[in-house]
């Protein structure tokens, strides 16, 4: 867990934007500003503050202090998020967190959903019009901790009009979190969103997708299933 903490706390500090990014940790760990504060004995109006810009961004041994209260407080409620972050994020990978696939030809949403074997969960209207041209295979947990929020639109390739597939989903809420904080930077969205190994999101990332007016759908196939079921369009 020390090692966890050094590696969010690093990335918070380094970040371009320390404030969005704490944001962004404090909403996957799925805390609110008054608990943090209160676990760190400060106001939320001092969370919220940091957060916005409005406040000076804090040194390295208060981003770690801030770091180890989100650890505690999710330790304090099973330390489930914590475990699945240490699984995927401490052991390190060679490859990248995402790969972008462009194809050929466009296929309709609908389309794509009977390929990998889809269940829709928000916008079924939306299957019959929207255009794919491509998708990118991310690895939820990395690419939610190694990638900056400025650095996002490298997830859309060469297009927008893409499937973003998050592999190893538990919930579905930290991607779709992590989409939404990262359209204030891109102000982009994908044509669907694919969230792999779960057949029912939460309903926090399930009210996300429908107020963004996000495709989503979850699909069971194991990922080089999927690959390999889109591979001719590729």
């Amino acid at each position: 867990m020390e090692k966890l903490a050094l590696i969010i706390a690093g990335e918070i500090a380094l970040s371009k934007d320390p404030g969005s990014s704490m944001r962004k940790w404090r909403e996957l760990f799925g805390v609110s500003q008054a608990e943090l504060a209160q676990e760190l004995g400060v106001s939320p109006s001092t969370i919220s503050d940091y957060e916005c810009g409005r406040r000076k961004s804090p040194g390295i041994g208060v981003v770690r202090r801030l770091v180890e209260a989100l650890i505690e407080i999710d330790k304090r409620r099973g330390g489930k998020f914590v475990k699945q972050l240490e699984r995927q994020i401490v052991r390190g990978y060679d490859r990248a967190p995402f790969e972008n696939h462009d194809f050929y030809a466009a296929m309709t949403a609908e389309e794509f959903a009977e390929k990998i074997e889809a269940n829709v969960i928000t916008h079924p209207e939306l299957l019959p019009t929207t255009k794919i041209f491509g998708y990118t295979l991310i690895d939820s947990i990395r690419t939610i901790t190694e990638v900056n929020v400025h650095d996002y639109m490298k997830l859309f390739g060469s297009t927008p009009q893409r499937a973003l597939i998050f592999t190893g989903v538990t919930t579905g809420r930290s991607p779709m979190i992590a989409l939404k904080i990262g359209r204030f930077c891109v102000d982009m969205l994908p044509a669907m969103v694919v969230l792999q190994g779960i057949t029912k999101p939460d309903i926090v990332a399930e009210k996300i997708a429908e107020n963004e007016g996000i495709l989503l759908v979850t699909t069971q196939l194991e990922p080089k299933e999927i690959v390999r079921r889109l591979l001719e369009f590729e």
